[in-house]
């Protein structure tokens, strides 16, 4: 990897949570809005998780800030 430029990201030892708030956010795209049967095209697929980022960041309660 080292090769390309690239750097492998990996969480420090005892550290479980670094990535736990952007598996929440896939783990709720995938159950809450990607539908089953898939997109037809790319254009597709990146206007409808566009209009979730929205969703999810201004109009999805979160548990976090007490549902606001």
């Amino acid at each position: 990897m080292l090769a390309n430029g690239l750097r492998q990201s990996m969480s420090r030892k005892g550290e479980c949570w670094d990535n736990a708030p952007m598996e929440r956010f896939f783990g709720s795209l995938k159950s809450e809005w990607v539908p089953e049967a898939g997109y037809r095209s790319e254009y597709e697929a990146r206007a409808d998780l566009q209009r979730y980022v929205v969703r999810y960041n201004n109009f999805r309660l979160h548990s976090y800030n007490d549902y606001r």
